[in-house]
């Protein structure tokens, strides 16, 4: 017993590890990228600008392609981080399950598990709780990391355009896979409704569903972390205008900077993240279950059926 309460705790450490550990890679990854670019390129160490910057994620690497170059960025490393972050978490609290004795892990798992059963199952059709449940949940909680990592000074995933633009390709095949369930026939008879002439208008506004759920999400997150950072850089330089008369190291702190942009980046990256995951997420459950055709599948079921009563 002794040896087995051991090896439990063994394994609770090492998910504890898979869930931190990414998460100091990223930091140690995003305080060491300028020195590992001016050590490849034999360049002097830059020099940190008191000024404001806004970037996109720094580029790592190009692979050459036949089409296009495979670039690995800053937000697809960052990405792979919070997977296994996320992957460490939920081993974490499912690890030692147990019907005859709960423990507080196996009680927030089970909640989180109902309240997910009971969001998909409100906006979706019961048919789709138990197949899109899962995804919804992982939607939600990469979204949640993804624009929570710039809390610890790491560039978020979700202000890379290219990975929500991802996330919403997934959300349009799935769309289209429930389309297809009542025929390609049924499918491509949608895109001349209510009149042909509408073909044009009908294709673009398929096309416009992961166009839109993408900028949406993006355009939200990246717009927060703009103004934040303008709002900073300004009350900094503010701060030094009338209070940089001080003496001595007391003109150099920066007073006014102290405060509001804390409670801005309670605001934007953490109530606007968390907000546009559900957002992200709700647009899913929307789209997927209004593209399933329950009505063309009814009656592709009920003229199968009354085939084989005539045959019979």
């Amino acid at each position: 017993m002794k040896e087995k309460n051991t090896r439990f705790r063994v394994v609770d450490i090492l998910l504890i590890l898979m869930m931190v550990l990414p998460l100091v890679a990223a930091i140690a990854l995003k305080v060491c990228t300028p020195l590992i670019d001016a050590w490849l390129h034999n360049q002097p160490i830059p020099e940190v600008s008191d000024g404001i910057s806004i970037a996109g994620a720094h580029i790592f690497l190009e692979i050459p392609m036949p089409i296009q170059n495979l670039v690995i960025t800053e937000a697809q490393i960052n990405a792979w981080l919070i997977l296994i972050t996320i992957l460490g978490a939920c081993l974490f609290f499912t690890h030692g399950l147990k019907e005859d004795k709960r423990d507080w892990r196996q009680m927030a798992a089970e909640w989180v598990v109902e309240k997910l059963d009971g969001l998909v199952e409100s906006s979706m059709e019961e048919l789709f709780r138990k197949s899109y449940a899962p995804f919804i949940g992982a939607i939600l909680a990469y979204s949640a990391c993804s624009s929570l990592m710039s809390l610890i000074g790491v560039f978020p995933p979700t202000s890379d355009v290219n990975v929500i633009a991802g996330w919403s390709i997934l959300v349009f095949v799935l769309i289209t896979k429930n389309k297809l369930k009542a025929g390609f026939g049924n499918y491509a008879k949608g895109f001349l409704e209510p009149i042909p002439v509408m073909l044009p208008m009908n294709i673009l506004g398929e096309v416009a569903t992961p166009i839109s759920m993408t900028f949406r999400h993006f355009g939200n997150v990246m717009s927060g972390s703009v103004i934040a950072t303008l709002i900073a850089w300004a009350l900094q330089n503010l701060s030094r205008m009338v209070l940089g008369g001080l003496p001595g190291i007391l003109g150099e702190i920066p007073f006014l900077q102290i405060g509001l942009p804390a409670v801005l980046s309670v605001y934007f990256d953490v109530f606007s993240g968390c907000i546009q995951a559900y957002i992200f997420a709700m647009l899913t459950m929307l789209n997927v279950s209004g593209a399933y055709p329950a009505d063309a599948i009814a009656e592709r079921l009920a003229k199968r059926e009354a085939k084989k009563a005539k045959v019979a």
